[in-house]
């Protein structure tokens, strides 16, 4: 085991990745279990899996902020190269044999947004994981105002109140 020093400015940015080390959160389902599925996988670049926080990730990565990579997912190369959120998942996608292309895909514009979007469609479900309530459940209504439109997407307007009903308090 190898320590690496991570800092802004190493000049990692230019050099090759061969060796990615992905944070994860021990205590997160979803993060356990894509732990699993990546350790199946097919690697080009070879992948260590190691807890975020723990003894092991803060002997070998001391400059790094210990308390993010817990709350987004953190890939460190083995020159020095950080990657957080959805940069981090895009390179470990490209680091899997089967998956090289998808993450070709993602690194363009319009899939960095599509990356981001399920980065923050899981830390929203990991959120509700840690209240302890269930995500989701709810569905937008025309009678509570929820209106939806092609070019627009979901635009709410508050009801029209006729009768005791609504009265204001």
């Amino acid at each position: 085991m190898t320590a690496v020093t991570v800092t802004e400015g190493r000049g990692a940015a230019g050099t090759p990745v061969r060796g990615l080390t992905v944070l994860y959160d021990a205590e997160c389902a979803l993060c356990t279990h894509l732990r699993g599925w990546l350790a199946r996988q097919s690697q080009l670049v070879p992948l260590e899996l190691v807890p975020a926080g723990s003894a092991e990730a803060r002997a070998r990565f001391p400059g790094l902020d210990h308390a993010a990579t817990l709350d987004e997912v953190t890939a460190v190369g083995d020159s020095g190269q950080v990657y957080q959120g959805s940069r981090a998942w895009i390179v470990v996608l490209w680091a899997l044999r089967e998956h090289r292309p998808l993450a070709h895909r993602l690194a363009t514009p319009a899939g960095a947004k599509l990356a981001r979007g399920a980065v923050l469609a899981a830390a929203k479900w990991r959120e509700t994981q840690a209240r302890g309530t269930q995500w989701g459940g709810r569905v937008y209504r025309r009678a509570d105002g929820w209106s939806y439109h092609p070019s627009t997407g979901w635009t709410y307007s508050s009801p029209s109140c006729s009768g005791p009903a609504c009265a204001t308090r």
